[in-house]
């Protein structure tokens, strides 16, 4: 199945499950009421994201005079895919990791850290640069925000069909537009429709990560600088914590909070794996470790791999970029 059909599939999910748990629940006007107060509050999220996410992560704009290269790196990708420019940001952290955000392509921004200029070349840079873009192509953050408003309105639902089991709700005639089940039932549904939500939420934020990936490829010419950094990335995520917002995660290349078992366990990320092994046109059992060993043969390849990293740096953004702001700053 498609990214694009699956994606439209799983917000049809998230639609039906809204009438179903507003027609148990007996009352069409709460659940009118649940959409737009969830919608209310996710409009100002599309339109104020981009500044209150950028201004959480401590983020400063860069231009062509203190970023040359990651700024012409930029204007490169989006003379290629055909998008004007956004804006352009350095966070002060040192997990390597990026994020794009905005309500369209005409006011988006696109988000390193100084990590990910340190260890990231060139070609690694612009597949990280390129999947980020993507989103912005493909309208990812419209998509999610549609999504969110919906998963919104469910767990308002969820809130009243609780309160409603309280009060001795679900037990309405069926020619009113009640559903039956009576309290018992509305508790469960209120404790398994927001987990259903959540889960749909992040299947399609999944698929949107892998048409960043094949989109991204595209852009840069190549999948192989994607591939090698999102290899780098998953390394440094388990050695170099990113000080991230759970909510938050959905939006970085890479989920910064994988290093956390818990957290991990609702990644809105699919397995880098599988990404990898997608971009390089293998299915994922030959990209695996063989079954025989186990956990311990993944933990040994991902030690080999920071191994290699942290015992030879290679050539990064940040000495050509960042440090020559610096050095401007300090003569």
């Amino acid at each position: 199945m498609g990214n694009h059909v699956r994606t439209t599939v799983l917000m049809a999910l998230l639609t039906v499950m809204i009438l179903l748990i507003g027609q148990w629940i007996g009352g069409r006007q709460g659940m009118v009421i649940a959409l737009l107060v969830a919608a209310g509050m996710n409009f100002f999220s599309y339109w104020f994201s981009d500044k209150i996410v950028l201004r959480m992560y401590n983020a400063r704009e860069v231009g062509p005079q203190d970023g040359p290269e990651l700024y012409g790196m930029v204007q490169e990708l989006c003379r290629r895919a055909n998008l004007p420019l956004p804006k352009v940001y350095i966070i002060p952290q040192e997990a390597p990791n990026a994020f794009a955000t905005g309500r369209n392509p005409e006011h988006a921004a696109v988000a390193v850290t100084e990590g990910l200029l340190k260890r990231m070349n060139r070609e690694e840079a612009m597949g990280v640069l390129a999947h980020e873009l993507a989103h912005v192509k493909n309208r990812d953050i419209l998509i999610g925000s549609i999504a969110a408003t919906m998963a919104g309105a469910i767990m308002m639902l969820a809130d009243m069909a609780r309160w409603s089991a309280i009060f001795g709700g679900g037990r309405r005639d069926p020619e009113e537009g009640g559903g039956g089940g009576g309290g018992l039932g509305l508790i469960l549904m209120s404790i398994i429709a927001p987990l259903a939500a959540m889960l749909i939420q992040m299947a399609i934020s999944r698929s949107r990560e892998y048409l960043a990936d094949a989109t991204g490829a595209g852009f840069a010419g190549t999948p192989e600088g994607l591939a090698r950094a999102l290899e780098k990335l998953g390394a440094y995520s388990k050695r170099l914590p990113m000080d991230a917002s759970p909510a938050t995660a959905h939006m970085f290349i890479v989920n910064p909070l994988s290093g956390r078992s818990l957290m991990s366990l609702f990644s809105t990320h699919p397995p880098l794996e599988e990404r990898i092994a997608r971009l390089r046109g293998q299915r994922l059992k030959d990209s695996q470790t063989p079954p025989d060993s186990g956990s311990s043969g993944r933990q040994d390849q991902a030690r080999a791999m920071w191994d290699r990293l942290s015992g030879k740096e290679l050539p990064g953004l940040a000495c050509r970029c960042c440090s020559a702001h610096r050095c401007t700053a300090g003569s």
